[in-house]
Parts: structure tokens; C-alpha cells; sequence
């Protein structure tokens, strides 16, 4: 045991040598330089042959997800990211302030030990690679074992571009036989921890002693309210429960309906392919989705057939997810958690203050701080429900995993990864980007000096 631990300490340190070596040979590189490199990188990526192979190899070892999803993901999220660098500064001087005499340069992290899921195993690193190269760092990813391949081959043609412009390849150095001993190394021995996976690998991202980003459990719920356009709801709840097979923790894992459009919306989401299940069938499938109270890998982001098949359901050939009713919340009742497959509870409560209670109590047992979302015409609902639960993002009128990761029809930035706050048990509540990727020098120079006076810091209360 303690000779293991040692070979993956030694392997380790020699990959951290080599990303070391390569980081420093570009501390001269000006903003353009890096920009540059980052487009390319992403180009090679976007570029149709190479997502179509990407997709399809991904789906092919993984086993997870379908090849169109995938594909989507490549093509929007790569473009995404770098459509929200444009312009950015990460080089150098990035502020001058005269005001407040503050002048802020950026610097790399360094090394950034990267964890890459089997879920997403497409997009993540590639997203990962472009922020960092932002910053001009370098970047190792420790893939999870079920898609080393993918991994490999995705930094193998990143690397090659790196290379055809002259810049040191081991900035981007793929793990090519992971295992958890070497991804502890890795966390260990790195600058920052970037994770991208399970609970487990995110707590032990925070545990290794290294600054680290990470991502809260995932348990995405949806608010269908009385003003809400049930159609377009209906729809876009299918489109994003739907994706690559659910895949995303954004994936809307509970929808929490007001009672007096509860049926209407039922009828909608059967149209658009939902399947309502019984109470018998309901217990069927929950025998096949958890095995040991733990989710069937068998399950897990596959196509509907599949699910029922082990589920030993029999459903119609038109419809593309499950759907079961619910109304407890906690571990005796595991559909009110995360499912990570194409299977929908559904709530159905009284008023719109009863649904964000809801809301929270879900959120509460698992998925604190990820997300939620809500479908009204209400603009006072919508701060509401942004005021009144504890989760960093939250989307109106929106298919849930297209949009908090970003997407083209709103502001959120373009990523793989989502910080879920103090709630979900991360150090950030934002969507992490290339920001997060730099660290910042701030020059103070001195001002003319003005302190207020008791008056204005305290007036109101000096006479109390």
C-alpha cells in the first residue's frame, strides 16, 4: 500500500515537473499571444469532424447519454466560453483606476489539477483548458476511469495545437490510466483543484489541503405557476429532462406544479412525451432506479426503452421520459432527490408560497445552492422566488439545463461547472470561469485623503 502511494506521488510530481516547466515558458506571452492560443484550441474542438468524432466516441465508452447531446454541448459551450472572454483581460495590467489609485494586474494560478466526470467528459475539458490558457496556465486532467479514452483524445488534438504554434504541448497533460490514488496526488500537488464530479471527489477536492473549485450536488426544481404559458412550459421542461439522457445535474429532477393548472400541465407534458406512471409502476421503477439506496448505474442518463425495460414497464413508443407523482421529501422518499436519469417527480401544491416551500424542503435534503427554475408571466414572482430560496441561479421560462450553464437567449456565463455557495458546501456561488483562474496583484497608490465625518457615517442614529 505505502509502495503505491509512493509510485503515485512520484508520478505525479513528474507531471507537475513537466506542466511546471511548460507554464514558465509562457510567462512572456502578451494578451494577444494567449488569446490566440485559446481560439485555437477551441477551434480545433468546434471544427464539425472533430465533434462528431468527440460525441460519438464519448457515447461509445461512456455508455452515458446520446450522441446528439453531446454534440450540442461542443458546439454551444466551446462558442459560449470563448464568446465570454472576448475582450477580457487576464494579462498584465487589466485596471488602472486614478480614482482609488488602484491598479490591478493579473498572474496565473500556476498548475490547475482538473476532474473531469464521465457524465460530461466531452465539453468539461475542454472548457477547462480554454480558461486556463486564459490565464497562461497550465492545466493536468484527471479523467474519471469510465472515459479515460475520451479525455485522452480530446487533450491529444488540443495538445497538437499547441504545438503547431509553437507553445509548450505539456501545458496540457491528460492522465491516461486515472485511478483515485493518483487524482489525490494530483489534488495534493497542484496550485488550485478545479473538480467537476460527485459529492465524494468534491469533498475531497476541499479536503486535499489545495485552494479548489468545486460543484454542490445537483437536484434542479422547477415552479409551473397559475400565469405560466402551459405549452411552452411543458416544453421546455421535456427539452431539458430530455438532454443527452439527463446527464446535467441541471436536469430538472422534481417539478412543483400550483394545483389549479396541475392537470393542464399533466396533459401537456404526456403530449410532449412524458409517461405518467401508476402506483404500481411507480414502486417498479423506483426497485430498478435505486439499488441498496443507491442510484442503478444501469440507469443512469439511458434512453426511456431502457429504463423501462429493467424497470419491467411497459410504455408507448412515442414517449421519451417517466413521470411519477409525489408528495413527501426526505431519504424514505428517494424520488424527491436526484436521479440523473430521464425521470420527473412531480409535485402538486396549493399556492405559489406553498411551492416555494417546496422548493426549499427539496433543496434542503439534496441540491442546496445549485438551481431551480420558474415558469410565470409574474415579474413579482420571479423576485420572490430569487429572494425567498437558497440557490445560486435560477431560470424563468427556461429549459433548466440549457440555460444555467449558459446559453445564447441569456446572461449566464458559458460552463461546466456550477459553484453552489455556502448552501452547497463550495467557496463560490458563481459560474466558473476563466476569472476564477487568475489570481490579481492590486497596486495601491496614494490619494488626497478624505474622512468623512461622524455625521455622515452616523447621522440618523447619533441621537438615539
Amino acid at each position: 500500500m505505502e509502495n503505491k502511494i509512493l509510485q503515485d506521488q512520484q508520478y505525479v510530481a513528474s507531471l507537475i515537473k513537466r506542466a511546471r516547466k511548460a507554464q514558465e515558458a509562457i510567462t512572456h506571452y502578451t494578451q494577444e499571444e494567449t488569446d490566440t492560443l485559446v481560439k485555437a484550441v477551441a477551434w480545433e474542438i468546434v471544427k464539425a469532424e472533430n465533434s462528431k468524432k468527440i460525441a460519438e466516441f464519448a457515447v461509445e465508452e461512456s455508455q452515458l447519454g446520446n450522441y446528439q447531446g453531446k454534440y450540442v454541448k461542443l458546439q454551444k459551450k466551446i462558442r459560449g466560453n470563448l464568446r465570454d472572454m472576448q475582450g477580457a483581460k487576464t494579462v498584465g495590467i487589466i485596471e488602472d483606476n486614478e480614482k482609488t489609485g488602484i491598479i490591478k494586474i493579473a498572474k496565473p494560478v500556476g498548475v490547475i489539477g482538473a476532474l473531469v466526470p464521465c457524465t460530461n467528459p466531452e465539453a468539461t475539458p475542454v472548457i477547462k483548458a480554454m480558461n486556463a490558457l486564459k490565464g497562461k496556465n497550465a492545466i493536468i486532467f484527471a479523467p474519471h476511469p469510465r472515459t479515460k479514452k475520451t479525455n485522452t483524445m480530446i487533450i491529444e488534438k488540443m495538445r497538437g495545437v499547441l504545438k503547431r504554434y509553437n507553445a509548450p504541448e505539456d501545458l496540457l497533460i491528460a492522465i491516461d490510466e486515472p485511478s483515485m490514488g493518483i487524482s489525490d496526488q494530483l489534488m495534493k500537488q497542484c496550485d488550485l483543484v478545479v473538480a467537476t464530479g460527485g459529492s465524494g471527489m468534491v469533498k475531497a477536492a476541499y479536503s486535499s489541503g489545495t485552494p479548489a473549485y468545486g460543484v454542490g450536488a445537483g437536484n434542479s426544481i422547477v415552479v409551473v405557476d397559475e400565469t405560466a404559458d402551459l405549452n411552452d412550459a411543458a416544453n421546455k421542461i421535456m427539452l431539458s429532462k430530455t438532454f443527452d439522457y439527463a446527464t446535467s445535474c441541471s436536469s430538472e429532477n422534481s417539478i412543483v406544479v400550483i394545483e389549479s393548472v396541475y392537470d393542464d400541465l399533466m396533459k401537456n407534458l404526456q403530449s410532449e412525451g412524458g409517461c405518467l406512471l401508476n402506483t404500481e409502476e411507480k414502486e417498479k421503477l423506483q426497485k430498478a432506479l435505486w439499488i441498496d439506496n443507491h442510484l442503478n448505474r444501469d440507469v443512469i442518463a439511458q434512453p426511456v426503452e431502457k429504463i423501462a425495460k429493467i424497470a419491467d414497464l411497459v410504455i408507448d413508443e412515442d414517449k421519451s421520459f417517466l413521470m411519477v407523482e409525489e408528495t413527501g421529501v426526505g431519504a424514505e422518499f428517494p424520488y424527491s432527490g436526484e436521479k440523473m436519469s430521464v425521470v420527473l417527480t412531480v409535485y402538486k401544491v396549493a399556492n405559489f408560497d406553498s411551492a416555494i416551500d417546496k422548493v426549499n424542503e427539496l433543496t434542503k435534503y439534496q441540491g442546496a445552492g445549485h438551481s431551480c427554475g420558474l415558469h410565470t408571466t409574474d415579474d413579482e414572482r420571479v423576485k420572490a422566488i430569487g429572494l425567498r430560496t437558497k440557490t445560486s441561479r435560477i431560470m424563468i421560462r427556461q429549459a433548466q439545463c440549457y440555460g444555467n450553464s449558459g446559453n445564447w437567449n441569456n446572461g449566464m456565463p458559458f460552463t461546466m461547472t456550477l459553484g453552489c455557495g455556502t448552501w452547497g458546501g463550495n467557496i463560490s456561488s458563481e459560474n466558473i470561469s476563466y476569472k476564477q483562474f487568475i489570481n490579481v496583484t492590486w497596486v495601491s497608490k496614494p490619494i488626497p485623503e478624505v474622512i468623512p465625518t461622524d455625521e455622515e457615517l452616523f447621522g440618523d442614529i447619533m441621537n438615539n
